[in-house]
Parts: C-alpha cells; structure tokens; sequence
C-alpha cells in the first residue's frame, strides 16, 4: 500500500484538497466504503473532493458505521447520523481522523485523480448505483424518487 500511495500521489490531479498521502488514502477509504459500483467510483471521488474543497460535510453513512463499531446492528439510523464523533461526517467538516477501510487501488486512484463533476450530492438507486446531483433541490427529488418510493 505505501509504494501504491507513494505512486500515486505523486501522479495526483494538481489542486486537490489534500495535504498530505496520508490524507487521500483517508479520502480512499471512505470511497472504498461509499461505492456499490466500481464504474461510479471516480464520480463518488468528484462529489466528496467537490465538497471538500467548498467546506461541506462529507455526510458519508460508512464514517458513521466505523465510528459506531460493535454497536452498530445494520441497521443506520437519523439518531446515529446526529450523534457527533470523530467518525462523523455529518457533524464534523473535513475528513475523519484515520482511514475507515483498506482501500484498493482503485479507490486510491479515485481519490487521487477523481472524475471532475458539478454534483455535490448522490443517493443510492437501491440497486447499488447512484444518482447524481448538482443542487440540493434535485438532490431531495432524488432522494423521494429512490428512497421513499416517490413520497
């Protein structure tokens, strides 16, 4: 992994919002975590480095998951997303303090030379792909449309 790292931060997209290797093989992990389809991998970087670099949370349900350890039971809920600690992205800016999962090379390229994208948002289609989204507006029919069946 550190001779993947090194590579490949050294062959990283200029302007990125990381400070150091270890900071996108952080990036890495959570996008290892976030993707059910290897095709979106790049888009799911794009997002996540799009909202680092304007200061929005990374709101990432895997930071969450990790942070909850043992005591998570599958099943997600809003009171865990309220929950501060430093795994969670929905209450803390930036990137959580450790890497969340080993990421693969792939992930690690992701974080390193991500898709360039408008969108800011995704929800899962529940068939493991996502839907993209630049506004928040959008966003929310998205999240009605594949989430909660239209409502």
């Amino acid at each position: 992994m550190q001779l993947h790292l090194k590579t490949e931060w050294e062959a990283r997209n200029a302007n990125l919002p990381y400070r150091t290797p270890y900071e996108a093989l952080i990036m890495a992990s959570v996008i290892e975590k976030e993707t059910g389809l290897a095709a979106e991998r790049d888009m799911i970087g794009g997002v996540l480095v799009n909202r680092l670099r304007i200061g929005m949370r990374l709101q990432a349900d895997p930071t969450v998951i990790y942070g909850l350890g043992d005591a998570f039971d599958g099943n997600l809920k809003k009171k865990h997303l309220l929950e501060d600690g430093p795994y969670n992205t929905y209450t803390r800016a930036g990137l959580p303090p450790t890497p969340i999962a080993m990421p693969g090379l792939a992930s690690l390229r992701s974080a390193l030379r991500p898709a360039k994208t408008d969108s800011l948002y995704y929800v899962s289609r529940g068939d493991g792909s996502s839907h993209f989204s630049r506004n928040i507006g959008e966003h929310n029919r998205a999240v009605s449309k594949y989430q909660r069946g239209g409502r």
